[in-house]
């Protein structure tokens, strides 16, 4: 007899509003309606906690302390019962809009570990050869110039940079051959080491520009050329979940220009329509469409290249929404990838308890991060500022600028801070990968948010963790750079 696995009210409740978002009712009813419904399907614990399940798919949770509804997923296996609830506390926020309920699979794991599909591999190498073989004087390097030396053209820089930004953690292998084959490109070394390449996620503003100066140079043609190589390296990356909802992003962005008649239309509309549509709705405060949010918390762009990235972004279809928060409102995609983090540590006997080791080597000299999680998280987080580990990265503690320390780690290499004061152990390499992936995305996150620097060979909690699984590496080194 095949055994039925024991009833789970989580379980049950998100089944219960999945079916009511997809029913087609659902986007005509009134929010105070659609706000009633859930508020009556708010989950207790044992512990007092209440839990809905709402906005963006994903659980959230209620802090006693403030009434404000925190996004955190909840632990499995644990009771709870079905309870009413105000609806006139529920913000609009954690209401479900629809869209948000069909955000494309994706995966939180980096590219530590599991590799990168060889097929996708092999055909961005083809991609990257034949964009290395334009002119610098054609393709200028016009950004990512602190990658790449200066006579390397821009189709070069638009094949990585489509990579970073479409990876959900850009942390990789030593060896991954999707980074090794941009070797004779590169300005430098790479941040990181042979283990890992702990790599800098870039704005979408950087792509834009590439675009941008071909445009304002009057060269059409290579604008288009490299919006080209853009969307065909989008396309390849779709193969792989760790790229894969950003690429399609990318692609709803580019791909109108490429369907372009002629160059020429979309120089006149880049230089006045698009300017001019982006200046409008800057003078009233706000950008329309479904990405757009207040002017407080937007970005300071200004220019062409602005109103260029502004068309990109209003082109993209709303049930990527998530996918853009790393764009367009960086107080949600902080918070979604601390969610993704307590969510990779589900093996562990307290989640919440293992995401403070992570969360406590954040530079948080300003106290700004406390306020900004969930009351277990806040608690567990305090526990360990009480023991005094918290407030520091790897870097403020062991590099002074310009002198790094090596201060233990693998013999010959990889260093870190001191061992966390829980030990995360995954049980295995998928699950390593995953810890990883959502570490360093919520490490980006946050130095995107606050302007804290990402130290370079990862934050403490992540280097510990690597040295944990470095024996899966599919190669076998003798030394270290």
């Amino acid at each position: 007899m095949t055994a039925v696995p024991p009833w789970d009210a989580f379980t049950a409740a998100e089944a219960e509003v999945r079916a009511m978002v997809a029913d087609p009712r659902w986007q005509r009813l009134p929010l105070p309606d659609r706000a009633h419904v859930l508020a009556a399907r708010i989950l207790v614990t044992p512990d007092g906690d209440r839990w809905l399940f709402g906005a963006h798919a994903r659980w959230h949770l209620l802090d006693p302390a403030d009434g404000r509804w925190h996004l955190a997923p909840p632990a499995r296996r644990v009771r709870a019962r079905q309870v009413g609830h105000a609806t006139t506390t529920l913000p609009d926020a954690v209401v479900p809009q629809g869209y948000d309920f069909h955000a494309e699979p994706a995966s939180t794991q980096a590219f530590v570990g599991p590799d990168v599909p060889e097929t996708l591999t092999e055909q961005l190498r083809v991609l990257l050869r034949a964009s290395g073989r334009k002119s610098e004087l054609d393709y200028p390097l016009t950004a990512f110039g602190e990658i790449f030396a200066s006579d390397v053209p821009s189709t070069v820089a638009a094949v990585w940079g489509t990579i970073m930004w479409c990876a959900y953690a850009p942390a990789f292998d030593g060896n991954e051959r999707l980074i090794t084959v941009f070797g004779e490109y590169l300005r430098r070394p790479l941040p990181g080491d042979e283990w890992v390449r702990w790599l800098p996620a870039p704005p979408l503003l950087d792509l834009v520009t590439l675009v941008a100066e071909r445009l304002r140079a009057g060269r059409s043609r290579a604008a288009l050329r490299l919006a080209a190589v853009m969307a065909d390296a989008a396309q390849i990356l779709l193969l792989d979940t760790r790229f894969r909802p950003r690429a399609l992003a990318l692609l709803t962005m580019v791909e109108p220009m490429l369907r372009t008649a002629r160059p020429e239309d979309f120089r006149g509309e880049f230089t006045s329509g698009l300017h001019s549509a982006y200046q409008d709705a800057a003078g009233n405060g706000s950008l329309t469409g479904p990405h757009s949010r207040s002017q407080d918390s937007r970005p300071d762009f200004q220019g062409e290249d602005a109103a260029l990235r502004e068309a990109w972004l209003e082109r993209v279809p709303a049930r990527l929404c998530r996918a853009l928060l790393v764009e367009n409102d960086l107080e949600a995609h902080f918070s979604h990838t601390v969610y993704d983090l307590v969510d990779a540590l589900s093996f562990m006997p307290d989640p919440p308890a293992a995401a403070a080791t992570f969360l406590a080597d954040l530079s948080d000299s300003r106290r700004m991060l406390p306020g900004r999680l969930d009351h277990r998280l806040r608690m567990a987080y305090e526990e360990l500022a009480r023991a005094g580990r918290v407030g520091t990265s790897a870097a403020d503690s062991t590099e002074p600028d310009g002198f790094p320390v090596r201060t233990g780690g693998l013999t010959g290499g990889l260093t870190g801070g001191p061992e966390p004061v829980l030990e995360v152990t995954p049980p295995d390499r998928a699950s390593a990968a995953a810890v990883l992936g959502a570490a360093y995305a919520m490490g980006l996150a946050w130095g995107r948010l606050t302007g804290a620097r990402v130290p370079e060979r990862g934050l403490a909690s992540q280097s510990a963790l690597v040295r944990k699984i470095v024996h899966q590496r599919d190669d076998h080194h003798t030394g270290h750079i």
